[in-house]
């Protein structure tokens, strides 16, 4: 390196740390004592955007994150082709992601609660995560245990409401993490397909779906194997689960579709592998079993594939 680089090099050093927004721009998750922290920074603008994703409005009113912006999760969703909890188009979800203060500049902290199966919102966390990154938000962070940490914790909550000014979102999104049916039913050999429902849906045990079963050639890995048994919305460190993810077939050098019942539990499986992982290679099948069975042109079956 020549004189010349190195300074330019000691510059951008210097500018990534006076802007530490800019220099932790990532994807994954946080300790609610570090999102404290940052809640609580003494220069505003250096605060980040905390988003509440709980569906009940009521446990937002109960008690909440400071400063936390209530952005219900299936407000990004509705029937579409009668389909019901499809993704909205494109101008809906922007505008409603400015409304509820999205911001390109600013880090993001998402959180939920109902930390026990089956009753479990880690999901719309991961679901928000998921919108985000697709419209090009590239600094999201799930708080790590949700609110059930944070209060088990004895960090405060609040009932006062708060809303964000309109946000900015980036010029240019990501949605070549999404995938369609299409997507799906075209895949090249070798793509490893993965069903994150629990594993009774994947057979077709279940009262919940038009049709029974999974997209043939799927594999089962429920979302839930990569949480804590005590609270489901604490990860587990992903040298815990290595092991069984590999012996499942979901390897970093694989490329990997994901898809669910309505993609939320997909969300969570995609979460993990693209962000604490760090597989370079995960999409997300956003109509999931919920389109798929409604399309009775193609085939399901309830066997797991033949190794």
């Amino acid at each position: 390196m020549n004189p010349f680089q190195l300074r330019v090099s000691c510059l951008l050093v210097a500018f990534a740390l006076s802007t530490p927004n800019m220099a932790r721009a990532d994807i994954g998750i946080i300790s609610p004592a570090e999102a404290k922290k940052l809640i609580e920074d003494a220069d505003p603008a250096k605060r980040p955007i905390v988003l509440d994703t709980r569906g009940g409005y009521k446990d937002y009113f109960r008690g909440h994150l400071p400063s936390a912006h209530h952005l219900n999760f299936d407000t990004l969703r509705g029937t579409d082709n009668g389909v019901p909890v499809q993704y909205l188009p494109d101008d809906l979800t922007k505008a409603l992601l400015v409304r509820a203060g999205v911001n390109k500049d600013r880090l993001h902290l998402i959180y939920a609660t109902g930390d026990k199966l089956p009753n479990d919102e880690i999901l719309s966390a991961s679901m928000v995560a998921y919108v985000l990154e697709k419209y090009g938000v590239e600094n999201i962070r799930i708080v790590d245990g949700g609110l059930p940490e944070w209060t088990k914790q004895k960090l405060p909550v609040t009932q006062e409401y708060f809303g964000n000014p309109k946000g900015t979102l980036p010029e240019k999104g990501k949605p070549e993490i999404a995938l369609t049916v299409d997507d799906v039913l075209k895949r090249k050999p070798g793509t490893v397909l993965v069903d994150a429902r629990p594993h009774n849906e994947y057979v077709g045990d279940d009262d919940i779906w038009l049709r029974k079963g999974h997209i043939p050639g799927a594999i089962s890995f429920h979302w839930a194997r990569l949480m804590e048994k005590d609270n489901t919305h604490k990860f587990l460190a992903f040298e815990k689960v290595k092991a069984d993810l590999e012996a499942a077939g979901l390897k970093a050098d694989a490329e990997i579709y994901v898809y669910c019942g309505t993609s939320r539990e997909g969300s969570l499986l995609r979460f993990y592998l693209k962000h604490v992982a760090k597989y370079p290679n995960v999409r997300l099948y956003e109509g999931s079993w919920k389109e798929y069975a409604s399309l009775k042109q193609f085939p399901a079956e309830k066997d797991a594939p033949k190794k």
